[in-house]
Parts: structure tokens; C-alpha cells; sequence
């Protein structure tokens, strides 16, 4: 993995396997709920719930920093730990812990590739135990939001083509056949996307085990839609757990610079009176 821009932000199963009772290592996986994990997860490590634990759920919005540091004492991580993440969908809800861990200044977060799907594929062991963990005194950080697009930071944007915006979502979401993934309850009332958008759907980037792609194959992917890297980039999907998963891939992976996640994505733009949208 040492081809990409910041091989430090990724590790395999195997080296998971190796240090997975490191004191120092605290192993998560991130779910958009915990059925998963309860069947059955890596020894040693935690279960997040994306809905209820790494969303504020009233004000539609990723955790307050006071609530940050909390969810980090109550999982047993320090500010110094080495936190590894995986979970499902290829690690979309993953991503969005690294993303959140990385607004609020934890320095040592990494993503296991290719997520709970390769560990499974791989034969690893699995346990049902939940693991004990010791509270701590974790502080957060201040948060980056050089990290993070606002609607206002996107809207124009959409008219002087600033930055470049990739839409993460399917084809059928992004010509609007279609509002949202099937079974899905997250929604809008208008389909189609954001004017002069490229859509690279996120799935593009993983290789048919779920691991990452080469940089070089991540570098024609995008390059091919005009997204360089010469300019600021700004990813949007629906809730912005998909787009978290393409915008580590552009900062950590291929390392361009100015990588935003724009989390209102489609349910806050798609919902907006008189926005601009194409199809």
C-alpha cells in the first residue's frame, strides 16, 4: 500500500490479525446499526452505530465536539491511540468515522482495506464478545472545517465551477430516474443533481474484493472526469456517508490538497425552494 499518497491511513486484515491486542491499537467497526457486529466481528474490537452514535439525529449533523470526546471516553480511546476502522458497504459508514475523527484533530486513525467483507472472505476469526474497555480522558480537538462544505460554500459553486463537484451516488440518482436507493428513507423532493457535477459513483474506486483500487487506477478514474486535483474538490451523495468514502480516496489515496465532504449532500440540496438542478 506503500504506492499511495498517505499509506499510513490503511492496513490490511493481516496486519490487523497482528496487532489486534495491542494496547495501544483500539480496533471498530462501524455499522449503520450493530446487528453485524453482534453476529460477529473482529476479536477485540468495538461496535459504533452510525445512526444513533456518530450523528446528531435531532439537528441533523455530525457530533458536537463535547459529544465527540464523549463517545471516545466511553469506546476506551485515547488521543494518542491508534484507532483502526472497518465496517460494511466497503467501509461506507468507516469513512465517515475517519472523516469525523479527522474534523476534530485525531492524529493516528486508519482504515482497514477492503472492510468486514474481506476479513470475512479471508477466513478470519470472528468473535461474539463484547469487547471491556476502559474509560478515558479524550479531549477533542477544535473542529477542522476546511474538512467539511456547507450549502454555502457549495452554492456557488454551482454557477462558477470554483471547485470540483463529484456526485458519489448511482447513475439512476444522479439523472434523477430515481430519489433514493431502494429501501432507503432518507429522500428529497426533487431528483437529479447539482449543475456541472461529474458523477463517479463511489463503488468505481474498490476492486471486486472491496479493497481500494491502485492509485494509478484511482488517478485514471478521476482524471477521466476532468477531477485533477488542480482545483478544490467537494464530494456529495445523499447523507454524505458515501461521499466520505470517495473524499478519503481523494485526500488520503490520490492526496489532493483541498478535499471537502459536503454531508447535506442530495436530502439538503434536493429539498431546497428554487435551487439549481440538473438531470
Amino acid at each position: 500500500m506503500g504506492e499511495y499518497a498517505h499509506p499510513e491511513t490503511l492496513v490490511d486484515c493481516a496486519w490487523v490479525e497482528e496487532h489486534r491486542s495491542d494496547p495501544n491499537v483500539c480496533i471498530v467497526e462501524v455499522d449503520v446499526d450493530t446487528y453485524s457486529y453482534d453476529e460477529g466481528h473482529v476479536p477485540n474490537a468495538i461496535g459504533w452505530n452510525w445512526t444513533t452514535q456518530l450523528c446528531d439525529t435531532l439537528r441533523r449533523d455530525i457530533l458536537s465536539q463535547d459529544d465527540f470526546s464523549t463517545l471516545m471516553r466511553e469506546s476506551g480511546i485515547s488521543n494518542g491511540s491508534t484507532v483502526i476502522l472497518y465496517g460494511d458497504n466497503n467501509n461506507w459508514f468507516a469513512a465517515w468515522a475517519f472523516w469525523q475523527m479527522k474534523i476534530y484533530g485525531h492524529d493516528d486513525v486508519r482504515m482497514m482495506n477492503g472492510g468486514r467483507r474481506k476479513w470475512l472472505e479471508e477466513g478470519r476469526e470472528l468473535s461474539t464478545a463484547k469487547s471491556e474497555v476502559q474509560a478515558t480522558d479524550y479531549t477533542a480537538g477544535e473542529a477542522d472545517i476546511s474538512l467539511r462544505a456547507f450549502l454555502a460554500d457549495v452554492l456557488p459553486v454551482a454557477s462558477d465551477r470554483r471547485a470540483s463537484l463529484v456526485d458519489v451516488r448511482s447513475p439512476a440518482e444522479f439523472t434523477g430516474e430515481i430519489l433514493a436507493p431502494p429501501g432507503l428513507p432518507e429522500t428529497c423532493q426533487r431528483g437529479g443533481h447539482i449543475p456541472g457535477a461529474a458523477n463517479i459513483p463511489w463503488g468505481k474506486v474498490c476492486a471486486d474484493d472491496g479493497t481500494f483500487r491502485s492509485r494509478d487506477e484511482l488517478a485514471q478514474i478521476y482524471g477521466g472526469e476532468g477531477v485533477q486535483g488542480d482545483k478544490p474538490v467537494i464530494t456529495y451523495c445523499r447523507i454524505g456517508e458515501r461521499s466520505s468514502h470517495s473524499w478519503f480516496v481523494l485526500k488520503y489515496l490520490l492526496g489532493y490538497s483541498d478535499v471537502r465532504n459536503y454531508d447535506g449532500s442530495w436530502t439538503e440540496w434536493g429539498n431546497l425552494v428554487n435551487a439549481p438542478i440538473e438531470r
